[in-house]
């Protein structure tokens, strides 16, 4: 009986452990905000890049800070092969939203064609989110490598 007890107070706890609870509405904006950005590379697309980041978006990528116009010359305007393909994987760790900021922490995963080569990266990344004339903009986000395959 006690062994019994001992279990469901372990399967008790790993489910309340393991439940998240849902995102709000202002967090389900800036978690999309985050993927539209994301979805934006992907397409090369340095026009609608603008609509989801400040105008002094930092990056902190690979030990540098990049700016908006380091992160489209070397995300959009250098890549450029014509078989490119990126789809990306987010899993959002946490996130808070205050007013006018935010935050969010999650895994992104991307696989990647280019020039016939598959590669899949996965980061460790944190940003920051700032509410400007309504709307969510990424304002730094840092970004650590953790695998590359």
């Amino acid at each position: 009986m006690k062994t019994i007890s001992l279990l469901i107070i372990a399967v008790s706890l790993s489910l309340s452990v393991q439940a998240q609870q849902l995102p709000t509405k202002d967090q389900s904006r800036v978690r999309k905000t985050i993927i539209n950005f994301f979805e934006t590379l992907s397409n090369r697309d340095s026009v609608n890049l603008k609509n989801y980041c400040t105008d002094d978006i930092l990056l902190f990528e690979y030990g540098q800070m990049w700016n908006l116009d380091t992160l489209i010359r070397k995300a959009i305007r250098q890549n450029t092969a014509t078989d490119f393909k990126r789809i990306n994987t987010i899993d959002f760790i946490t996130s808070s939203v205050d007013k006018n900021s935010a935050w969010a922490s999650y895994n992104l995963h991307s696989d990647i064609i280019r020039e016939g080569k598959h590669i899949t990266m996965h980061w460790l990344e944190t940003v920051v989110v700032v509410k400007e004339r309504k709307k969510w903009k990424i304002k730094v986000l840092h970004s650590t490598l953790i695998k590359r395959s």
